[in-house]
């Protein structure tokens, strides 16, 4: 079985074929195509490419602002069995898997963690910061998220997003955090409220689907945040993602909203999602985007294949994970994890050969059954099928 694992270490144009033509994907921007512009192996001709670079679209934007991803917590209050942050499973509650060793950062911490950034963005000459704030749960630490981003004001702080799980969401918070610059929250859902509720579960027990909708409900005319609504798909939830659809439209504001749809592969410790890539499920994907956009959600845009900022440089050049003790890892996915870690904020990134075998870029965790050209032509075809439609209907 293919792992399904690739490092991206520079930007990749993407050529995919729709329903009456062909899209490019460039890190400049995206161009529809006819088979004219095309050679007999569905490479750019000359001159196609040639009209292309003088528009821009080969040309990726230079990084105007450093990004920096902190937990500030690594506990969380859910026990989700496929979180890549378990140790282990729980096989007496099922919803209190062991994670990794709880961490809190302190305002000592945040002091080092700005001061290592103050000198990333100094060498990289970047004067902009944005902030990500994650976990385990980042509201398990409301005074650390509040002061990091205050203190962060100091770096030319430009915004800040945050990953929650969305049970801890009040309107005080979310107004002092929007007032230190908080703009986006990622909010995860597990399918509609009967699955999202199996999967989803307060390590206490208990559901959650109704706290969350009702909690982003509440706090949406607080604050201009915007709202990215991460849509897992799995075996275990897929036939009621049409439902999820439309009830998250009827609770919630769709225009303030962005919805994501993920095929969750095999992560954390013993899960496993045997949902293949397949032209039903793709029928599936496509029908989902399709009525998030007719909705008024808005649907991420595909593009070219571009470095992240944090795991694609092993120097820190760009970006930073830190976890809440000050220790520096690759990516987010490997955050808090001893084995991984490639530095510390206050002594710098390890050498090369130290990291070599601990450096992971995004979604090298994830695993599945297909093997990896099928994901990607699974990728491409759905891409290209939303592409379709956003343009038949004037939104691209």
């Amino acid at each position: 079985m293919d792992t399904g694992r690739s490092t991206l270490t520079a930007t990749r144009e993407r050529i995919i074929k729709g329903e009456r033509g062909w899209w490019f994907l460039g890190p400049g921007g995206v161009a529809r195509l006819s088979a004219g512009h095309l050679t007999d192996t569905n490479a750019l001709r000359p001159d196609a490419e040639r009209y292309l670079r003088e528009q821009g679209l080969f040309t990726a934007p230079a990084y105007r602002r450093y990004s920096l991803t902190v937990l500030t917590s690594t506990a969380c209050n859910l026990g989700c069995g496929y979180c890549f942050q378990n140790t282990g499973q729980d096989t007496k509650t099922g919803f209190r898997p062991p994670r990794i060793r709880n961490r809190r950062l302190t305002p000592d911490t945040i002091e080092q963690v700005l001061a290592f950034t103050a000198e990333q963005m100094a060498r990289a000459g970047l004067d902009e910061l944005v902030v990500m704030l994650f976990g385990g749960e980042p509201l398990l630490n409301p005074r650390g998220c509040l002061r990091l981003l205050q203190r962060a004001a100091d770096l030319n702080l430009h915004s800040a997003s945050m990953t929650s799980n969305g049970t801890l969401l009040t309107r005080p918070l979310v107004r002092q955090l929007a007032d230190a610059g908080l703009r986006t929250v990622q909010i995860t859902f597990d399918g509609d409220a009967t699955t999202h509720d199996q999967i989803r579960v307060k390590r206490t027990g208990g559901a959650t689907f109704d706290l969350i909708v009702d909690n982003i409900a509440r706090v949406q005319d607080v604050a201009p945040i915007r709202w990215y609504l991460r849509i897992n798909v799995s075996e275990y939830n897929h036939h009621t993602i049409d439902a999820l659809v439309e009830r998250l439209a009827e609770r919630l504001d769709p225009a303030r909203c962005a919805l994501y749809l993920a095929r969750v592969g095999d992560t954390g410790v013993g899960y496993r999602n045997d949902l293949l890539h397949s032209g039903e499920m793709l029928a599936s994907f496509s029908r989902w985007q399709r009525r998030a956009v007719d909705l008024g959600f808005s649907v991420p845009r595909p593009r070219a294949d571009v470095p992240c900022q944090a795991c694609s440089f092993r120097d820190g050049r760009y970006g930073a994970v830190v976890s809440a003790d000050g220790t520096l890892s690759s990516c987010w996915e490997t955050a808090g994890k001893p084995d991984k870690m490639v530095g510390t904020v206050s002594t710098g990134y390890l050498s090369g050969d130290l990291t070599a075998d601990r450096w992971t870029s995004c979604e090298e965790s994830y695993r599945y059954d297909d093997d990896f050209s099928t994901v990607l032509a699974f990728r491409d075809a759905l891409d290209a099928s939303l592409l379709d439609y956003l343009s038949l209907t004037g939104r691209l």
